[in-house]
């Protein structure tokens, strides 16, 4: 049997042709969607299947089933999780409820702790909300934030990255190690790892990789990089010029009046009247909008700071209850209902029952502006969902093959420890493919013989560490990267040593802290 770190049967010519077989499968895949024809990462990955299966011996009349039974499996399971992930994140930015999370804590800052008080935020937004989400709702606050920092202390201060570099930082990490995200998720069902478990460990691993990646890391390179974002950009997210709020703040010595300019226009710090005219290539919050399918910053008015918070951290806690209740009270009646409410899929749908009741009942919606807003959150993930199934459809297929007692040999030969394995073929197929679901997906099928016999806590740390090798060297392929150099208009060089480091650092650091995790399960 498999035991916690390395597998180490022998070798044969056999195994060789189905290793050959799942190399020329990784290399396709990746010519697939890099070359010029530039095809969807879910029909690369079916195309990948259909020919890994024929290749591996399987019969060529049962190949369709296989392909179709793995994808309804991991839709049944993984595509539910994602939807509802999405109308949630998607309510809370449109009631408001994020923004007066990010008012109420950063009312509480003094300057130097505005970094720290932003991966707060983030670290709290990126329970539900994907990356591009998260950061399109956080992009006012940081422009605001920043811009009045800049004032207050004459620049250059370098605001700007101080806070953005935090919440990249704390996005990734949340995106790619800590369930209920899509990517964590996968792998938890994949590997048939402890949803509970997972959250726990991956949180352990998060908060010291948030911490150095996020402001530390923050505090020592933006001194190094000139960045000041395009007047236009700074006008459109922050609601004003930098001459606008210099010279209120010397006529006033505070920003009170131009906050109160800002309350009677749209947006969390306001919106100008006028579009003001954007540099070609630049985003815009048009684009923004259809990335990600939010509309314009949320209302300062918004669902109550509380109660934005429960809405937030409930589906979390009632995941993290079960776990707990397993533990402390297993077999008993705490237990059974533990582990009803404490399921991923009835978590989220409790959460987004919760959220749309709250905001019905403080903010007034009717039905038709809720069912709005959960509708066009679907069209934000839908390709998350179809590259979920082409994966799915991919995992069958080595599944069904003697491909994963291939891949089992090859991991006994070179004696690699699970962990690492999992973080290099993520981290590789991530690189390789310009997605991290990609990454997730396929290094969770390559992984799941490897960990039989392992104990659950072994297991979850193996999952987060296919997620942490999924985020490192988000470069110009991932639409990430180009998503933030154009949100703050910068430089491909400045965003390679930001966007592109920030989430390799987040990278190693989550390998770095899931291995000395698994010396206590080894």
């Amino acid at each position: 049997m498999f035991g916690n770190s390395v597998y180490t049967p022998g070798m044969d010519g056999h195994t060789i042709y189905l290793l050959g077989v799942l190399f020329g499968a990784i290399v396709l895949l990746v010519v697939l969607i890099n070359w010029r024809t530039k095809m969807h990462p879910f029909l690369a990955l079916y195309i990948v299947a259909f020919l890994t299966a024929l290749a591996a011996g399987e019969p060529i009349s049962e190949i369709p089933d296989t392909l179709m039974a793995g994808s309804g499996k991991i839709l049944g399971n993984t595509g539910v999780l994602v939807f509802l992930g999405a109308m949630l994140g998607k309510l809370l930015a449109d009631s408001g409820a994020v923004s007066n999370i990010a008012d109420f804590v950063l009312d509480h800052a003094s300057p130097k702790a505005a970094p720290w008080v932003i991966t707060g935020v983030a670290f709290i937004l990126g329970i539900p909300m994907f990356f591009e989400v998260g950061l399109v709702v956080l992009m006012p606050v940081i422009y605001a934030v920043a811009l009045r920092l800049e004032v207050r202390a004459g620049r250059p201060q370098q605001w700007y990255l101080r806070t953005l570099i935090p919440a990249i930082a704390a996005l990734c990490c949340l995106h790619g190690m800590v369930p209920p995200h899509p990517g964590p998720i996968i792998g938890v069902q994949a590997l048939n790892a402890d949803m509970g478990l997972t959250i726990i460990l991956g949180l352990l691993c998060a908060v010291p990789t948030v911490i150095l990646a996020g402001p530390i890391y923050g505090n020592f390179i933006a001194p190094r990089i000139k960045l000041e974002p395009p007047a236009s950009l700074v006008t459109q997210y922050a609601g004003t010029t930098y001459e606008e709020a210099e010279r209120i703040y010397k006529e006033t010595g505070s920003f009170a009046e131009l906050a109160r300019d800002h309350t009677e226009t749209p947006g969390a710090f306001g919106a100008p009247k006028e579009a003001p005219t954007q540099r070609p290539g630049a985003w815009s919050q048009t684009t923004a909008t259809a990335k990600t399918g939010l509309t314009s910053p949320p209302s300062r008015s918004g669902i109550s700071t509380p109660m934005a918070f429960c809405c937030v951290l409930l589906p979390v806690v009632l995941m993290l209850i079960q776990a707990v209740v397993k533990i402390v009270a297993p077999k008993s009646h705490f237990e059974t209902i533990a582990g009803v409410v404490g399921q991923p899929i009835i978590a989220m749908l409790i959460g987004v029952l919760f959220t749309g009741a709250v905001i019905m009942i403080q903010e007034k919606w009717d039905g038709d502006r809720l069912r709005e807003s959960v509708t066009k959150s679907l069209a934000a993930v839908a390709t998350v969902v179809m590259i979920v199934a082409g994966g799915g459809a991919f995992n069958a297929a080595l599944k069904d093959s003697d491909l994963g007692d291939a891949i089992a040999s090859a991991a006994g030969s070179i004696h690699m420890n699970l962990i690492v394995l999992g973080w290099l073929i993520g981290l590789l197929l991530s690189f390789c493919t310009g997605s991290a679901t990609v990454g997730i997906v396929s290094a969770s099928g390559i992984l799941a013989p490897l960990v039989i016999g392992c104990s659950a806590p072994y297991v979850s740390l193996i999952v987060i560490a296919i997620g942490s090798g999924s985020i490192g060297l988000n470069w110009v392929n991932h639409s990430g990267f180009w998503f933030v150099k154009e949100c703050f208009g910068m430089t491909l060089g400045q965003a390679t040593k930001t966007h592109m480091v920030v989430q390799t650092i987040v990278s190693v650091l989550g390998l770095i802290f899931t291995f000395l995790l698994s010396l206590f399960f080894a």
